[in-house]
């Protein structure tokens, strides 16, 4: 029989109105010994209707969600909502307290966690009371990403390509409605344990993001989160106004060869910058030596045309490191 979850909301779910409250995670440490990891989550309820999930800070250094959400919950009246709007602008809290990808807890990786335990690791324990409680409740979920301390992206909102043709019609048409400058039919290199697939897999539909990184947000990609989450919800009829439109350009990214990763350390040069044209066989970023002068840079060509989305953003590689991500 599986456990129930120690997390205790001190919020009302079926309630109507707002709720600023917490997802409190019974956590003894060194310097409390009874105490909590508090999780801070708003509801805001009008009555019956779908119901959307929007988290940030899934991964900790990742903040274009949380600036979009707090701000969301601060400003969002029930007379504008109709249906449920359950808003975690961090998800990871302890990753999000301390910007880092993930948990200093446990080293939890929250999108790695799915469907999570009830009596494991801090991180487990979120993942599994959102498997258990809170994405059964959701018709939308809408978690916000970006590339945090170690990736940057072109600014694009997301969904998946699923076997299930009406549910990734959903999805896309939501993604649509968001208009952001770019908008993906997108492949992961891992789905196992991610909050993606545990909402997919329910048959919830589900988009996501990539709106910049660098482990910081910038004023452009804060106005697209914030612009485009209230066109997520008035396009799924629960906020009132239209959508505002804008023009996105659609990407697909059709194949593994999408992506390359450094096989070497060494000091990384970037040859193309972010959305310029990329062909087939073309150098697009280089890996200097760092031991000793007088090494030829190792050359990284890619392996189909397209543009380039994404680039590894610190200035040193290590081996296995994701450094460039194209689309068509």
């Amino acid at each position: 029989m599986l456990k129930p979850s120690p997390i205790s909301p001190t919020v009302d779910f079926d309630r109507d109105g707002v709720q600023h409250g917490f997802l409190r995670l019974p956590y003894s440490r060194d310097d409390s010994a009874w105490g909590s990891v508090m999780i801070p989550i708003c509801v805001v309820r009008n009555g019956e209707g779908p119901t959307a999930l929007l988290t940030g800070a899934n991964h900790g250094d990742e903040y274009e969600g949380p600036l979009a959400l707090y701000e969301l919950a601060r400003t969002l009246k029930p007379d504008q909502v109709s249906g449920t709007v359950i808003i975690v602008p961090a998800m990871n809290h302890p990753a999000f307290r301390a910007g880092t990808r993930t948990s200093p807890i446990d080293k939890g990786n929250m999108n790695r966690s799915f469907p999570g335990r009830p009596d494991g690791t801090a991180t487990e324990k979120i993942a599994d009371y959102f498997q258990r409680e809170l994405l059964p409740r959701a018709d939308l979920v809408f978690d916000f990403h970006s590339g945090g301390r170690t990736l940057d992206f072109l600014p694009y909102c997301a969904a998946h390509i699923l076997p299930d043709k009406a549910q990734e019609a959903k999805a896309f048409a939501a993604v649509e409605a968001f208009a952001a400058p770019y908008s993906m039919k997108m492949l992961e290199i891992d789905t196992v344990g991610m909050y993606d697939t545990a909402a997919e897999e329910m048959g919830k539909v589900f988009v996501t993001t990539e709106l910049g990184g660098g482990g910081t947000a910038r004023a452009e990609t804060v106005r697209i989160a914030r612009r485009g989450i209230a066109n997520v919800l008035r396009h799924a009829g629960m906020l009132e106004g239209a959508v505002e439109k804008a023009e996105t350009r659609w990407l697909d990214m059709p194949s593994d060869d999408c992506f390359t990763f450094a096989e070497d350390d060494g000091l990384f040069e970037t040859m193309v910058d972010l959305g310029e044209d990329v062909r087939e066989g073309m150098v697009i970023a280089r890996i200097h030596s760092i031991g000793r002068t007088g090494v030829a840079p190792q050359e990284i060509r890619a392996k189909m045309s397209g543009l380039l989305v994404a680039r590894h953003f610190p200035g040193l590689v290590k081996a296995g490191d994701c450094m460039c991500v194209l689309a068509q």
